[in-house]
């Protein structure tokens, strides 16, 4: 059988910027046949996240992340439906999902690697599993939930930055339903700011890009702030750092202005701010979601409850056809997107 896939082109360098040209579009042959305990699959979604930019280096800077090699099929986040199942708890009809989703239109995969997934949870939407109902949602509520240490009724304010990105936007939303009394957002332009005021429920939003941020933060946040969601790194969270409270907690969830440069994870803070997160007791631990797959599933329905409750809302930018999928991965590193950045492969 003759597929289309996406192979790692070339590596943008530990200090480069990604660009559509690192991934290449070919055609491949897969078997004919679907060997005891494997599925065909159709690819319907896959998913681009800014994690993916530590696997185009060589070394990835992390234990639990493989690098991408040259000249072979990239993979990730994915939603598909089974063609052909020699599998005992799959079917022909059954959409299924896996972290390690081949780049490619078709694929033969071992069936206990695959997820089985309720369309009803979603009302349909199955790329919402790639994102707000998957691994991107359970991020910010468990990023919340286990490191933000947010109490009902403690009148906590709650500091998201990439808050307009796939789990920033998903972040602040669930600050406030966990109990957050006021929610601010840091984002790169006044669409988006505009768009995580009105849609998203945020009681405010600044635009990094414009005016001084630190002022903004005092004026927004006059109590000073709770819980940072940190998305970003760099010169953006040193300043919400040193805005932050006695005994207040750092989700340290990503480091994106980081990503295109040759620094560990996490990468150090600044001396002067590192001794304001000392004298100020600020809890800086890494988070990883990984490390709470017990809590899943209940994490999945919650998630899936709010958004259909209307509670949650969700946002996302849809790429079509797998051919433009390095595009979008350069446009999400640019910041140009809103919400979850998602490409359709087949309908």
């Amino acid at each position: 059988m003759i597929i289309q896939r996406v192979v790692l082109n070339s590596r943008p360098g530990k200090n480069g910027v990604p660009v559509a040209e690192n991934f290449r579009l070919e055609q491949c042959t897969i078997a004919d046949t679907v060997q005891a305990g494997q599925v065909r699959v159709k690819t319907l979604y896959l998913s681009v996240d800014p994690y993916m930019r530590c696997r185009m280096n060589e070394d990835t800077g992390s234990d639990y992340l493989q690098p991408w090699q040259l000249s072979e099929v990239a993979d990730g986040g994915g939603v598909g439906v089974v063609e052909e199942s020699k599998h005992d708890n799959l079917a022909k009809g059954d959409f299924v999902t896996s972290f390690t989703w081949p780049w490619q239109t078709v694929a033969i995969l071992d069936g206990s690697s695959l997820q089985k997934l309720v369309p009803q949870l979603v009302s349909g939407r199955l790329s919402y599993f790639l994102g707000a109902a998957g691994i991107t949602g359970l991020t910010a509520l468990l990023g919340v939930r286990e490191k933000g240490h947010v109490a009902v009724g403690a009148n906590q304010t709650m500091v998201v930055s990439g808050a307009a990105g796939a789990c920033g936007s998903l972040a602040g939303q669930i600050g406030r339903l966990e109990g957050c009394s006021r929610v601010v957002g840091i984002a790169g332009t006044d669409e988006k700011c505009s768009i995580l005021v009105q849609e998203m429920g945020f009681d405010a939003a600044i635009n990094y890009k414009k005016g001084n941020v630190a002022e903004q933060l005092r004026e927004l946040c006059p109590g000073g702030v709770d819980v940072y969601f940190d998305n970003v790194g760099g010169d953006i969270s040193d300043t919400v750092i040193s805005q932050m409270n006695q005994n207040s907690h750092i989700i340290l969830c990503g480091q994106i202005s980081q990503y295109n440069k040759d620094v560990p994870y996490p990468p150090p803070l600044p001396p002067d701010i590192e001794k304001i997160r000392k004298e100020r007791n600020i809890t800086r631990e890494r988070f990883l979601v990984l490390n709470y797959m017990d809590k899943q599933e209940a994490g999945i329905l919650q998630l899936c409850q709010w958004i259909q409750e209307g509670k949650l809302k969700v946002r996302e930018t849809m790429v079509e056809g797998l051919a433009n999928i390095g595009a979008a991965f350069q446009s999400m590193m640019h910041g140009g997107n809103i919400g979850k950045q998602i490409v359709s492969v087949s309908k």
